[in-house]
């Protein structure tokens, strides 16, 4: 029987030899690159100086954004580069800054007028108090005599922002009455908050308001007209303007996380990891909006856990730091506020915000004017009608879907007297 075991040396050598050369080369492993954003941060565009007014002939804002074409027409015009211009600036404007930077006795005096026009808005909520809706969930009819009492206010308000001309103060108006929800469908989304911040840029174009006023602007008057539209949506049980909640950011605002983020962009320990911390947010979140807004909306729901409530806020709060953040935020007003089409396609264009040259117009096609459009949803322009797309990429934006506020749920809730808390999903 062969022994298994090899005595030979000579043999034994010529089996290892040159072995180094017949093993595989060990080379050390590449990392991957780290994943990069397709899209570039929108930068900031100057902002370009107000017109002569003496140049501006002012009429009633319209509708102009009717097809794809005419949005596209709208991100190439320079009334995109001016808002996004006007928006980005705002939120520089508040960068590393507390709300309790800016204080009221600080402000020049076309800020107090404002809060004074807020402060008005909000004693009208008491002049126009909900009727009973049997338990009901969705968009309270009180809230037309609402808009309807804003409208008979409107002119004395703008007069005592400086405003002589009736057309101007037509126009100017206009953003202000829908900034406050759609009357007939009785809902509130990021597009009637565009038309606030579109209210302030009209007023920034006549001259109203200077660029040494933007602080006071994000700081004071913004977080003041959230909490007037909280209020609102609670009183009103506003609907949401789209189902999924404003890409499960919030389920009626955007641009308070976009001006909190720069708020936050360089603060000594307060992270984006943070807004899972119940006591950092109840310390804090009255200097900070973002986390004002995370609160705020962890308060309106009925189950405890932002990965279950609000998904995308969860992924968000991962970012390694306030700066990522922000310029997602900004990638965000971009793409999903004004370069989505259901958004955009309620603006308003008037002189002062003018609408780009070969843009429909509704009396040309034959739609109706935006006060009396019932239905949600995309229309386009086909030849000489116009007709309802239905969208695959969308989810509830599609056809108008009505769906029912958490904050209205919260209410009925009260009235019943059932326990006002937050409970655990079982598997949590």
């Amino acid at each position: 029987m062969p022994s298994i075991i090899d005595d030979d040396p000579v043999t034994s050598r010529s089996k290892f030899r040159d072995v180094d050369k017949r093993l595989p080369r060990l080379t050390p492993r590449k990392r991957a690159p780290p994943l990069q954003n397709p899209l570039p941060v929108p930068e900031t565009p100057p902002l370009p100086v107000p017109p002569d007014p003496s140049t501006v002939t002012c009429h009633d804002p319209r509708r102009r954004i009717l097809s794809p074409h005419d949005h596209e027409l709208f991100q190439a015009s320079l009334t995109y580069t001016l808002i996004l211009s006007f928006v980005f600036s705002l939120s520089e404007a508040a960068a590393d800054k507390k709300i309790s930077t800016v204080t009221t006795s600080d402000c020049p005096e076309a800020i107090e007028r404002i809060l004074s026009i807020l402060s008005s808005v909000d004693k009208t909520i008491t002049q126009c108090p909900p009727t009973d809706q049997g338990g009901s969930r969705f968009g309270n009819p009180s809230f037309r005599d609402f808009l309807d009492s804003i409208t008979a206010q409107s002119s004395a308000w703008h007069s005592s922002l400086g405003l002589t001309s009736p057309s101007a103060i037509s126009e100017v108006s206009t953003y202000l009455y829908n900034s406050f929800g759609n009357r007939s469908r009785i809902d509130y989304g990021s597009g009637h908050e565009l038309n606030f911040i579109v209210w302030l840029l009209c007023l920034d174009r006549l001259s109203i308001l200077a660029p040494s006023t933007f602080p006071a602007l994000v700081l004071v008057i913004f977080p003041r007209y959230i909490h007037l539209m909280r209020k609102i949506q609670s009183t009103y049980y506003l609907e949401p303007a789209g189902s999924h909640g404003v890409w499960g950011l919030d389920d009626y605002h955007f641009l308070p996380f976009l001006f909190g983020a720069s708020q936050l962009l360089h603060h000594q320990y307060i992270r984006p990891l943070s807004i899972h911390n119940e006591i950092i947010l109840e310390e804090e979140g009255d200097e900070f909006i973002y986390l004002n807004m995370v609160r705020e909306t962890m308060a309106s729901k009925s189950v405890k856990g932002l990965k279950w409530t609000q998904p995308m806020l969860d992924d968000i709060s991962g970012a390694k730091n306030w700066e990522k953040v922000e310029q997602g935020m900004r990638r965000m007003f971009v793409k999903e506020v004004l370069g989505k089409l259901p958004v955009m396609q309620h603006f308003l264009f008037g002189s002062l915000v003018p609408a780009a040259g070969g843009m429909n117009r509704e009396e040309d096609v034959g739609v109706k004017p935006e006060a009396e459009e019932m239905e949600g949803g995309e229309v386009t322009v086909d030849g000489d009608r116009v007709k309802h797309v239905h969208r695959d990429d969308a989810w509830g934006d599609c056809c108008g879907i009505k769906i029912p506020s958490t904050v209205a749920a919260k209410e009925e809730a009260k009235k019943k007297g059932e326990e006002d808390g937050l409970r655990r999903i079982p598997f949590d």
